[in-house]
């Protein structure tokens, strides 16, 4: 009776974790603000008011708060996910561009574009704890798995033309270890689930359309391998399982802003498909399961939703202007769970352990969280109050053109 008692008590609980699938967090740059989506049912539950031109975003492990760049402003927003509100900004360096969270939660780390740096945030007071000195013009970021270094991506510039590299900083001491010869125009970084190797984009689009992807061994920090793309890459992700790297595309003619995702498979360094999606896609991560990817498409104002069991896009979800960033919250999601009840129900049944290691407090209480949010949705989008910034913006051309997603962009807008 006990272990029958325990193990009914573990499974309800992880029944509930396989209903509250994660949230993926969109920012509608130039609404100025961000779309939440519901990834089991891929409806915007609810819009959330940030900064001036959203760019760059990450959500903690646990899914309580999302740090959004705000690249106009210089600021960071943080969203409580619980009420879907800000309740904080920081100020960090000119012109910040992407974020990325370490993976404990404690520290967020932020690129700058103008100043040649990176922010470093301590989530639990929100303050910047240290300002770290990179290289020309800073743009993407990532952090590795066991937190202790930060890879950062660094565009160039023309003055260097456009010569890009990655700084690789250690977090114990907020300073750069190394910085590693990479592409031209170096704008995106992904590290996968094992630390061994980062994968750097280089769109290299002033010279020729040509575009890579360097291969890092993190070990030697050295470039062991470089795929070669035929298409401009905006943006980049590696599957939880790290069998796949995933890349936004855009087709080299600037007047069709024809966008797909490119599936690299990583034990060979080669394409092995191309998934169509909405024009200029852009930011795009894969849920913590590893069945799905979703892509923002900026100048289609959407996101495509891709299977990747059959690498088709299943749903097409409407966002605010300009969708930039993706970020999907928390970790431990339904896809997980599904998996840890049939092993819960399968070694009691068979074994009869008389203890189970079930959700700890933490994971308990984002779930509850995040099924509050849906059961509190708000479709409408509350930017009215950003209106006077829009009416002055130019989408996307502050300094080089919020790159990443942007390239032939001027015969866009004239459009």
């Amino acid at each position: 009776m006990k272990v029958l008692g325990i193990t009914a008590l573990a499974i309800l609980i992880l029944m509930g974790v396989a209903g509250a699938a994660p949230f993926a967090y969109i920012t509608n740059y130039d609404s100025n603000n961000v779309s939440v989506i519901d990834t089991a049912t891929n409806k915007v539950t609810t819009t959330v008011d940030v900064g001036y031109h959203p760019a760059g975003i990450a959500v903690i492990p646990d899914g309580t708060k999302a740090y959004v760049v705000n690249s106009y402003d210089d600021t960071v927003s943080i969203i409580d996910t619980t009420k879907n509100k800000v309740t904080a900004t920081v100020k960090v360096g000119t012109y910040p561009q992407e974020i990325a969270v370490s993976p404990d939660g404690t520290k967020a780390y932020v690129t700058s574009f103008s100043n040649n740096s990176v922010s470093v945030i301590d989530t639990t007071t929100n303050k910047v704890t240290a300002t770290v000195p990179v290289g020309n013009f800073p743009f993407g970021i990532a952090v590795s798995p066991d937190g202790k270094k930060v890879y950062v991506t660094n565009s160039g510039g023309d003055s260097t033309n456009f010569t890009g590299t990655v700084s690789v900083i250690d977090t114990a001491t907020n300073t750069v270890v190394t910085t590693i010869p990479t592409g031209n125009n170096s704008l995106g970084v992904a590290v996968n689930p094992d630390g061994s190797k980062a994968y750097v984009m280089n769109s290299n689009i002033y010279r020729s359309y040509t575009a890579t992807i360097s291969v890092i061994d993190t070990i030697t920090n050295e470039v062991t391998d470089t795929v070669n793309i035929g298409s401009i890459p905006r943006g980049v992700a590696v599957s939880p399982d790290g069998k796949n790297v995933y890349l936004a595309i855009q087709f080299p003619d600037p007047d069709s802003l024809t966008g797909a995702v490119d599936v690299i498979d990583t034990a060979t360094n080669k394409v092995i498909a191309r998934v169509p999606v909405g024009k200029a896609p852009c930011g795009i991560e894969v849920t913590p399961g590893g069945t799905k990817v979703y892509v923002a498409n900026y100048a289609s104002y959407s996101v495509s939703v891709i299977d990747t069991t059959t690498n088709t896009v299943i749903d097409t979800v409407t966002v605010g202007k300009y969708p930039t960033g993706v970020a999907i919250g928390p970790i431990l999601d339904y896809e997980t769970a599904d998996q840890s009840i049939k092993a819960t129900s399968n070694s009691t049944e068979y074994t009869g352990v008389e203890e189970t290691n079930i959700l700890s407090s933490e994971e308990k209480t984002a779930v509850e969280l995040n099924n509050s949010n849906s059961n509190n949705s708000d479709n409408g989008s509350n930017s009215s109050g950003n209106e006077s910034n829009k009416n002055n913006s130019t989408p996307g051309f502050g300094l080089l053109g919020n790159l990443i997603c942007l390239y032939g962009g001027g015969k866009f807008w004239k459009k």
